[in-house]
This record gives structure tokens, sequence and C-alpha cells, in this order.
């Protein structure tokens, strides 16, 4: 096992006590030699062990601090951050679901650092899951985080359950909504959210 794997083997130990990455190895083994895979290859012998960390990295969250600040100008309108990336997998097949995720909020008496509502979403999304319950997950800790007045997340995402397997149809996305708040209970609020998550930039004139 090279250093690096070492290193994260150690910090899954010490922050995810459940994740046993040896334990995910030798399951990995039994599981590629069912599925007829020859393991003496040069070319597949490391398999299990990259398979059973990377699964490790995205099943596992990532700690973070919410950074938050005073509302200090009284800022009552939406801010929203669009194209957030989103990798998580499908709690049905172990497949991954890829894809973005806009989240809003109309702040109370804090607002929040931007960077964090990526780092609320990547926390999220590591894990097996619906991408329904993930959608409600972020909206749910950004509330309870900020006291905001409403909060909204939508995630556009395409599953490889769908697109490699059963109907196999590349390019479909799935795409869900969380609201609360204001953002749910008034319809003008309501429309401006959805209407800028499926706004895109144009090009600019040339």
């Amino acid at each position: 096992m090279t250093q690096a794997a070492q290193d994260l083997a150690r910090w899954r130990v010490e922050h995810h006590p459940r994740v046993d990455v040896h334990a995910a190895e030798a399951a990995a083994v039994d599981l590629l030699r069912s599925l007829g895979l020859d393991l003496a290859d040069e070319s597949l012998a490391a398999t299990p062990g990259r398979m059973a960390r990377a699964l490790a990295e995205m099943l596992s969250p990532t700690a973070f601090e919410m950074t938050t600040f005073p509302n200090d100008e009284g800022y009552d309108e939406l801010v929203l951050v669009r194209d957030l990336p989103v990798r998580s997998m499908c709690e049905h097949h172990m497949l991954p679901f890829v894809g973005v995720a806009h989240v809003g909020y109309l702040p109370g008496d804090r607002i929040v650092g931007l960077s964090k509502l990526g780092r609320v979403v990547d926390h999220h999304a590591r894990g097996v899951q619906t991408q329904e319950r993930l959608t409600q997950r972020v909206a749910r800790h950004l509330e309870e985080a900020l006291a905001p007045s409403g909060v909204g997340v939508v995630i556009e995402a395409e599953h490889l359950c769908m697109t490699l397997r059963g109907v196999r149809a590349p390019g479909a996305t799935t795409v869900t909504s969380a609201l609360l708040g204001r953002l749910r209970e008034e319809p003008a609020s309501r429309a401006e959210f959805l209407a800028l998550t499926r706004t895109r930039p144009t090009a600019p004139d040339r």
C-alpha cells in the first residue's frame, strides 16, 4: 500500500471509525472474483484496494465549519449559488449519480460564507441515498444553521443506474427541489427562485 493510501486509511479510522478499508478490500476481492475477473492479471491485481479506497472516499462525509456572519446591512433579497457539483451514490444499485445543485436562501439575522453552500452540498452528497433525500438534507441543514426567511435547493443529476443499465437512457436527468419558508409559501418568491435556477448566461457578442 502506498503512503497516500495508508494516510487515507488512517484518516478513515480516525474520523469515520465505521469504515474498515482493509475489510472492504478483502470483500472487493471476493466480489470481483465472483464476477469472473482474474485478479492474477497484473492490470487487476491492485484493483480491489483502489476500489475500496475510492468507495470509502465517496461515502465518507467531510467535516467543515459552517462560517456565518451578522447580516449588518439587513439584506433580505435572494442569495443564490448555481451549478455546485454533486457526486453521490444511488442506494439501490451502488452506482453514482452526478450533476449540479442550485442553492439559495433569503437571509435572516445571519449570512453564510458562499463557499460553505458548496461544502454543505458535498458533505451530504457523500453517502448512499436517493436524490430526493439529498435535496431535503441540504435544505434542512441550511434552515437549521442560518434560521433564514427561506431556503431553496434544486438538484439536477444524471443517474448511471438509469443511463448504463435498465432503460439505458443517456442524457436523461432527474430534477428534485426542496423549498422551505417564504420560498415555499410566497408564490412570487418561489417563482423568482425557480426562474433563476433555470436561467443560463448567454455568450457575449463578439
